[in-house]
């Protein structure tokens, strides 16, 4: 009997000293230790869609881009990340890569921007396109700055953070984008 609370005790010990070390040299974005979860990311824009179309078009939207904590009341240029989009009809179509290189949210809507930096699409290689997200659960909305400027490959480039309105619907069942607002101290 002594020997099983002997070793219980000596695990409680352990298990306490772990809690306690991992939360103290837990760093903040400062260096300094700090109590509690990390901070949340200044702003974000992740999910996947596929935009309804009545001819059946087979159009999808990836994004996963961030704004770090650190860079709350910093410039929204600093955003990472990436996003995809493809659009095929009939065996025809083709798909893009972009790198971020803007990201500017608020309440439930988001504007990226980014370089295309991969596709199948001659001549989109190194243009920048902007894509707007409209947030609202199952039924997002979704619009792209090439409905105003024309082709990725031979359009205008938008400056960043530049899209159209949200005027696509997204297709029934495939709406997961989410949201994550900049808030910034004004």
């Amino acid at each position: 009997m002594k020997r099983r609370t002997a070793t219980a005790a000596l695990c409680a010990a352990l298990l306490l000293t772990a809690a306690t070390t991992g939360a103290a040299v837990a760093d903040g974005p400062d260096g300094r230790p700090h109590d509690g979860p990390p901070p949340r990311e200044a702003a974000a824009l992740t999910g996947t869609a596929k935009l309804y179309r009545s001819a059946g078009d087979d159009i999808t939207f990836t994004f996963d881009a961030h704004l770090a904590a650190e860079d709350r009341e910093e410039d929204p240029l600093r955003a990472t990340g990436t996003f995809e989009f493809s659009h095929y009809l009939n065996g025809r179509g083709a798909r893009a890569e972009a790198t971020v290189d803007c990201l500017l949210t608020g309440g439930d809507v988001a504007v990226v921007s980014g370089v295309v930096t991969d596709s199948d699409l001659p001549g989109a290689e190194g243009r920048r396109v902007g894509v707007t997200v409209h947030d609202l659960g199952r039924h997002d909305r979704l619009g792209y700055s090439w409905a105003a400027t024309g082709s990725p490959a031979e359009g205008e480039e938008p400056p960043r953070c530049v899209s159209s309105a949200p005027f696509e619907k997204v297709g029934k069942g495939t709406g997961d984008f989410d949201v994550v607002p900049w808030q910034p101290r004004l």
